[in-house]
């Protein structure tokens, strides 16, 4: 059963190790050098080798202007429909492929100037000395750039690299391509500036601007793009609506060059605001041309009746002849100008009739107002007619949804019904005022024809005469006005803000913003796989860890050794790992002085696995007892995995295996080594039964002997994590020292030596943490004696990293001192 102390260690065990992690983090300074010096790098390298994107805007404004000449009888303009109709009109407007077709080819945005740079080929449109000028209806060189060098101020090279024996070429004015055949690949050729330059392949003259600059030998490239794909990237222009003001609206665009934005932004506009402008003057329009079929048909009957009135006028005394007759002309003149009227509305109803019946576009419609009707649900539907109509012709080029096209057909339907079924009411109220006019007109003629011939003759004639004038000045009046109209109209769309370079609009890249992530990807990559490390690092880094994990008392810290051979306490005795080495052996002399150990003294050296540096302490420790010439033996007890010898050039042919056997003496097992004071006695031949031949009787005898001839028995055992070889031979240990290592004896390992030692199965434990280094990454120097910096020099020997180093940067103290003076 587990008490709180158990619960307490494994609650210690899996707690994060905040501290340990921040130390590590330090020991690891030279990775977040490099991820930041590495991220800046990229950045930069961004940075240098993109375009820079800008994004430009326009704001306009939408608001149905009126005519200050509108009034309730000139209804020569048509509504269209509310202003939130009408901002979706124009948004679906700017999208279309109609116009920006318009736009792309008033600009000849298909034209491309561009320059190479050092990392990319950059669009210099706007930034050139020199524009051309090409013939639309001749081939251009398609997407093949035209390299221009100018030699001179009044000169020119152009280079054509072609891929094969043939060139493809673009016609703008059929928007068609082809290919012309050429005979070499490479194709150089001069001209003057403002020179025609007509090749099979290219038509154009190239001019220089005002104030070019200094150009001579500088290079440029001419390239011709899809017309098609140019308007198809333009039509992706961005729109938005303000929600707070829905008649304001926002145009912008990306790219690389500001100049060639701007001037997209404004001259769509500009086509925009034509275009809407046209739009409503087109009930002008048509009425002007209704007008003038009209006026010349009554030119003739004019004339007509002007001739017949000279013709009568001739050898007569008019002013007798009108005497008498003046009440019935007025009379007759009164009901032929109200008839008239009458008529033109009749004939207006059944022409739109017959329209509305036969056509499908009715976009030409003339304005009821030149008929004189006013009727508001005649000139309402009208003009709603006349808008459908034109929407509907600008959707076939920006809407490819039928969905939309079949809303828009019901509803041109649905007015068209309405206006067909006003019209029948109209007619049939105009068709009884007709009846009623004509009955009147009758009565009078009747009255007329009690008058002398001749008055009679001269009444019909000025009756006709007066009739045609009125028609034609009506009729010219009504031209006049819509003329007017039409020179008074205003656009609905304003620039609030024309699209201007400024100096803004930088939208990539980021330069300053990719700095900051580089800094932030330098600086948290390495912390992410530190962590992960630490985090999935389950092996033993510090000695807080050990304190952590285990009561048992930590005896000394040992660093990583600089030596080819185990033997690192020989052939080093200065150094700070021998120090670490006495270190122990003084912690061991208290231990034995503690337990009051008299005599001989046995040490036993163990682990939990194989790779902990077990034999590199044993072998170690043994070395400093014997340097302060103490009879120290060291036997090799791992059985299993015999190495021991290799370290001091011995054989293994004898050993404890043959003693334990009977087969040898202890004389005969022990082998002198070059250390003297220090003997070696080797595992021997591996048994097919080590455990039982350390159990047995012979082992006692074994370790008797021993203590009869040494001051020191060192045991190296096997790893008590893998046999239990290391707990038999436990009873004959004053004191166990357990080698951990750092960054290499799992952490769960511990649990297992603490249940050992809990079941008395190993007593007077002691550990020791090998292979310790970093003091930044650990905590803690590489052993005893290092970190103490100048107060060390002249006890340990240095080693020969430090001192090239130290060399290094005497040379350069002295370099610099030599320079001063």
């Amino acid at each position: 059963m587990l008490d709180i102390k158990d619960f307490s260690f494994f609650e210690n065990q899996n707690s994060f190790d905040f501290k340990g992690f921040l130390i590590k983090i330090g020991g690891y300074w030279k990775w977040f050098v490099f991820g930041l010096v590495f991220c800046l790098i990229v950045a930069h390298q961004i940075n240098i080798r993109k375009q820079k994107i800008y994004s430009l805007e326009t704001t306009i404004a939408i608001k149905e202007q009126d005519n200050p000449l509108f009034t309730s009888n000139t209804s020569l303009v048509f509504n269209w429909g509310g202003s939130s109709d009408q901002v979706q009109n124009i948004a679906t407007t700017i999208k279309s492929r109609s116009h920006n077709e318009i736009v792309v080819d008033k600009l000849q945005f298909y034209v491309e100037y561009l320059q190479q740079k050092k990392y990319f080929i950059e669009d210099v449109y706007g930034n050139t000395p020199f524009s051309v000028a090409i013939d639309k209806s001749k081939n251009q060189l398609f997407d093949v750039p035209v390299t221009i060098k100018f030699l001179s101020k009044t000169e020119y090279e152009i280079t054509i690299n072609a891929n094969s024996n043939s060139l493809a070429v673009i016609n703008y004015l059929e928007n068609s391509k082809n290919a012309v055949s050429v005979v070499d690949s490479k194709i150089v050729k001069r001209f003057k500036v403002g020179q025609q330059v007509n090749l099979p392949f290219l038509n154009w003259v190239l001019n220089i601007k005002g104030n070019p600059g200094d150009y001579v030998g500088s290079e440029y490239m001419v390239s011709f793009s899809s017309f098609d794909e140019v308007v198809s990237k333009y039509k992706n222009i961005k729109i938005t609506i303000d929600e707070k003001a829905p008649s304001i609206m926002k145009l912008s665009l990306d790219g690389a060059n500001k100049a060639r934005i701007v001037d997209y932004l404004n001259e769509t506009v500009k086509t925009l605001i034509k275009k809407q402008l046209d739009n409503k003057n087109l009930f002008a329009e048509n009425t002007i041309k209704y007008i003038d079929t009209t006026l010349q048909i009554m030119e003739g009957d004019l004339k007509k009746a002007n001739i017949d009135l000279k013709e009568f006028s001739k050898n007569k005394n008019i002013s007798q002849i009108e005497n008498g007759g003046e009440i019935f002309q007025n009379q007759i003149q009164d009901l032929d100008k109200t008839n008239n009227e009458v008529t033109r509305k009749l004939n207006y109803y059944t022409t739109l009739n017959n329209y509305l019946k036969k056509s499908t576009d009715f976009s030409k419609l003339p304005a009821p107002s030149v008929a004189g009707i006013e009727d508001p649900n005649i000139v309402f539907n009208v003009t709603k007619l006349v808008e459908l109509s034109v929407r509907r012709s600008e959707m076939v080029y920006s809407v490819k949804s039928e969905v939309m096209f079949n809303n828009i057909d019901n509803e041109i339907a649905s007015v068209k019904r309405v206006l067909l079924e006003n019209i029948n009411s109209a007619k049939a109220a105009i068709q009884l005022d007709a009846s009623q006019v004509k009955s009147k007109i009758s009565q009078v003629e009747g009255q007329i024809m009690t008058l002398p011939e001749e008055k009679q003759e001269y009444i019909k004639i000025m009756r006709k005469y007066d009739l045609s004038n009125g028609i034609y000045e009506t009729y010219l009046a009504k031209r006049s006005e819509a003329q007017i109209v039409k020179a008074a109209n205003l656009s609905d769309i304003q620039f609030i803000d024309p699209a201007k370079d400024i100096g803004e609009g930088l939208i990539g890249p980021r330069t300053s913003v990719n700095y900051v992530l580089a800094i932030f990807v330098g600086l948290f990559g390495p912390l992410v796989i530190i962590f992960l490390l630490f985090f999935i690092n389950n092996s033993i880094q510090n000695t807080e860890d050990v304190s952590r994990l285990t009561n048992l008392p930590l005896l000394g810290v040992i660093g990583v050794k600089n030596t080819e051979s185990n033997l690192a306490v020989f052939e080093k005795p200065k150094s700070a790992l021998s120090e670490s080495f006495r270190a122990i052996r003084s912690s061991l002399q208290f231990l034995y002085k503690k337990q009051s150990v008299t005599g001989t003294k046995t040490l036993m050296l163990t682990s939990s696995v194989s790779g902990e540096g077990k034999t590199f302490c044993c072998i170690n420790i043994a070395t400093v007892f014997a340097l302060s010439e103490k009879k120290t033996v060291i036997v090799g007890l791992d059985l299993r995995k015999p190495k021991i010898f290799d370290d001091f050039n011995l054989d293994n042919k004898v050993g404890i295996v043959d003693y334990l056997i009977g087969s040898k003496t202890l004389a005969e097992v022990t082998q002198s080594s070059v250390i003297p004071y220090l003997d070696v006695i080797t595992s021997g031949p591996i048994p097919p039964n080590p455990s039982e031949l350390i159990m047995g009787e012979s082992m006692k005898e074994f370790m008797a002997e021993l203590k009869k001839k040494y001051d020191y028995i060192i045991l190296d055992t096997p790893p008590v994590g893998l046999v239990t070889d290391a707990v038999e031979l436990s009873m004959f240990a004053d004191v166990t020292l357990y080698i951990m290592r750092q960054n290499f004896t799992k952490k769960e390992m511990v649990t297992l030596l603490n249940n050992r030692v809990k079941r008395e199965e190993l007593v007077n434990v002691s550990i020791v943490l090998n292979g310790f280094e970093n003091k930044a990454k650990y905590g803690y120097g590489h052993a005893y004696g290092y970190g103490y910096g100048a107060y060390a020099n002249g006890y340990h020997e240095e080693e020969e990293s430090q001192n090239s180093l130290k060399k290094l940067f005497q040379k350069i103290k002295k370099m610099f001192a030599n320079n001063s003076n």
